[in-house]
């Protein structure tokens, strides 16, 4: 196999680019293979879904839709593969590669060999799949991958572009947002499912102008919004003082507790509190809202976050069935989000963002300008998430009501975790500031 065939091959299946490790003598089926010291991998290997095994408590699973090149350019499907991710290190390490595959790499992979200087190839599909090639150290392939000298490096890996100029996604994103600050006032739109301009008068109209702009329909699927970033608009005073403001990070629903096994009507009977605004048509309405911080009982819910199973001195996870929760004194869980569905949510479409600031004019008609300053979030990791809750920099921020809540009892859910805007950088293992202007 020549490096020109090998990517040809990864191409020809529609692979969007190829991640590259060296393997170390103990990188192999019995021990794994060692994917980094932290959760960041999941940012870049796609997954099916990561679950917990109550018998074992202390690791996440993640299925892989995985299949091995063979030299005459077959694909041999490896069902058992997957990752495995260990809180308590934390790690992540890749498992059951060989498992079920008839023309797997298996002499390669044997714990037996102990051979460093191996070269995993694992060429990523847009749509989740991955094909995997492996060489030996003193191969033809290994020594065109030398010959290139110093690649793009994502955590462990490095990665291999198929083209001598490959799309920088980088700058493709900021060339955009530049076109857009350069317009000035932007008339308040949005895109509706069928991909139709329509106008926009409500509050949240600053973003959905911006995805319109940028030709984003709006969706609910858990995957960054352009050129694998997150499109994060959020709302200033002036467009220089980009610290400012709050920004919701996610808006998903609780997956334990009363508030799934009750409902949430019987949620907001039970935990809301009658409206206070006074205003004519409220009078018959429940609401569930408020700041709630970790180590703080909010004085009208009675109830705080709890990180279950998470050791806030270590910042590590201990039990991967716990969740962030809310509970009150006595221990009773009102709402729970577990770590394996909302680390899911979070790693996939949040691993990088760009944050744009944004001011609002209603006169005559609702406008937008999109400042030149944007911030770009590269590479997180879930534990980062956990760690701001625990600070207290991460809040849980509700819009839950019961209308007519003695007729004909009306729900609205809005979940929200967010964020103070300077706050930002504590989510990122790197984050930058650019002058679309420079």
């Amino acid at each position: 196999m020549q490096l020109s065939t090998l990517t040809a091959l990864m191409k020809a299946n529609g692979c969007r680019t190829i991640y590259i490790k060296s393997l170390a003598a103990n990188d192999n089926r019995k021990q794994q293979v060692y994917f980094g010291g932290n959760f960041s991998a999941i940012n870049l290997i796609p997954f099916k879904e990561i679950i917990t095994d109550p018998g074992k408590p202390h690791i996440f699973k993640a299925a892989l839709d995985f299949s091995w090149l063979t030299e005459d350019g077959a694909l041999c499907k490896a069902p058992n593969a997957q990752l495995i991710l260990y809180p308590q290190y934390p790690e992540v390490r890749f498992s059951g590669f060989l498992s079920g595959c008839i023309n797997a790499p298996s002499e390669l992979m044997d714990e037996k060999l102990r051979l460093s200087g191996r070269i995993l190839f694992l060429g990523i599909h847009p749509e989740g799949s991955i094909i995997g090639y492996i060489c030996h150290p003193d191969s033809n392939i290994a020594n065109e991958v030398t010959a290139r000298g110093e690649l793009p490096k994502k955590g462990v890996f490095h990665e291999i572009g198929f083209d001598s100029h490959p799309v920088d996604n980088e700058k493709e994103l900021l060339e955009e947002l530049r076109r857009i600050h350069l317009q000035g006032w932007i008339r308040s739109k949005r895109l509706g499912s069928d991909g139709q301009l329509l106008p926009c008068e409500a509050t949240n109209c600053g973003g959905l102008t911006l995805e319109a702009e940028l030709g984003i329909i709006p969706n609910s699927k858990s995957e960054p919004d352009l050129f694998g970033f997150e499109i994060k608009q959020h709302n200033v005073t002036r467009l220089d003082h980009i610290n400012a403001g709050i920004l919701t990070l996610m808006t998903p629903e609780p997956t334990g507790g009363f508030y799934k096994t009750a409902g949430v009507e019987a949620f907001i009977r039970k935990y809301g509190y009658p409206d206070m605004t006074g205003q004519a048509g409220r009078e018959d309405r429940l609401n569930f809202g408020g700041i709630h911080r970790i180590d703080n009982y909010h004085e009208r819910t009675g109830l705080s976050i709890i990180l279950l199973g998470f050791d806030r001195k270590a910042g590590k996870i201990r039990d991967a069935t716990g969740g962030i929760a809310l509970m009150n004194l006595n221990g009773e869980d009102a709402a729970v989000w577990r770590y394996s569905e909302i680390m899911q949510h979070w790693n996939r479409k949040h691993a990088q963002a760009v944050y744009i600031p944004s001011i609002s004019n209603k006169s005559p008609d609702l406008r937008y300008r999109y400042g030149n300053l944007v911030r770009l979030g590269m590479g997180t990791d879930f534990l980062l998430y956990l760690k701001a809750i625990s600070a207290g920099q991460i809040y849980y921020d509700p819009g839950i009501k019961l209308e007519n809540a003695s007729t004909v009892p009306r729900t609205k859910r809005r979940s929200q975790f967010r964020i103070k805007s300077a706050d930002l950088p504590f989510l990122y293992h790197k984050m930058k500031t650019v002058d679309l202007l420079a």
